[in-house]
């Protein structure tokens, strides 16, 4: 009786390992499936994902004015072609060109991942000088400012500013004598404050001079204006796009004093005389006149 059943429990035991076996076996080729199962929807959602995107290049590391840019800076990211901005760079070759005389150098402040832009860099061998941020037809002008006309220190290159004179009009034009104000340029982009042309300041900064684009005719009136009154920018918004008209304030305009109405003329009426010889006497008779 022992015998048989030692034969059994041996016998017991062995199906009940076979049975663990077979379990284990199945599980496991059922977790692989199911793995292979996720990695092909996986691969399904980065190739859909992946469908109507560029890779880009952007900035490996955050990166301020006038550093030198280099390859290990770059590197590329997908990104969907509808929001591609516009003179992205796409091609490393394009970027780092193998016949470039020298290298490129960095015209903003940017954070890391951020896309590289023709306005953001110079050209191949292009310093990250002023000249660099001059559009083509615009020339740079000093402008002096202070704390109450420069903005309390808040401008930064790549600002826009209106300029506004104050002076005192000479008597012989448009009747003047007064003191008045006068909006006389709008738009007018700042390229450097004091002698810093990158626009990654911190803080408040009080300025001395602002250097503004701009164009010859408009830099002729700025030096005509600073040389006869008082300059004041105003600080334009980012999303501001109004054009501003033709602004003009005096002392009465400031204060609501209407100029009083001259005094009618009155008109005389008009009178004609002759001169009459009578018994050796000239005597004045008054007649009509015919003209």
């Amino acid at each position: 009786m022992r015998a048989v059943f030692g034969l059994v429990l041996i016998a017991g035991l062995a199906l009940a390992g076979g049975a663990v076996y077979l379990a284990r076996d199945y599980i496991a080729q059922h977790q692989a499936q199911l793995a292979r199962e996720r990695l092909a929807a996986q691969q399904a959602l980065e190739n859909a994902a992946l469908e109507g995107t560029t890779g880009v290049l952007v900035s490996n590391r955050a990166m301020k004015y006038g550093e030198r840019l280099a390859k290990e800076d770059v590197r590329v990211v997908n990104w969907p072609d509808e929001a591609i901005p516009e003179g992205t760079f796409v091609d490393m070759a394009v970027l780092f060109p193998e016949d470039a005389k020298g290298d490129r150098f960095v015209l903003r402040a940017m954070e890391k991942d951020e896309a590289l832009m023709v306005v953001k860099l110079t050209n191949p061998g292009e310093a990250a000088g002023l000249t660099s941020r001059i559009a083509k037809g615009k020339r740079a002008f000093a402008i002096s400012v202070d704390v109450a006309s420069g903005v309390s220190g808040f401008l930064r290159p790549g600002d826009s500013v209106d300029v506004y004179w104050t002076g005192t009009v000479s008597r012989n034009l448009e009747g003047g004598g007064s003191e008045i104000t006068r909006l006389i340029q709008t738009n007018i982009e700042l390229v450097a404050i004091d002698q810093s042309a990158g626009s990654d300041l911190t803080g408040t900064t009080i300025a001395r001079t602002v250097t503004v684009a701009a164009t010859p005719e408009q830099i002729a009136a700025l030096a005509q204006a600073q040389n006869t009154g008082r300059l004041s920018l105003a600080l334009v918004g980012v999303q501001d796009d109004t054009i501003a008209s033709a602004v003009e304030v005096d002392q009465r305009k400031l204060l609501g004093i209407k100029e009083a109405a001259p005094a009618p003329v009155q008109v005389q009426e008009r009178k004609c005389y002759t001169k009459v010889r009578r018994s050796g006497e000239i005597v004045q008779t008054e007649i009509p006149c015919t003209n």
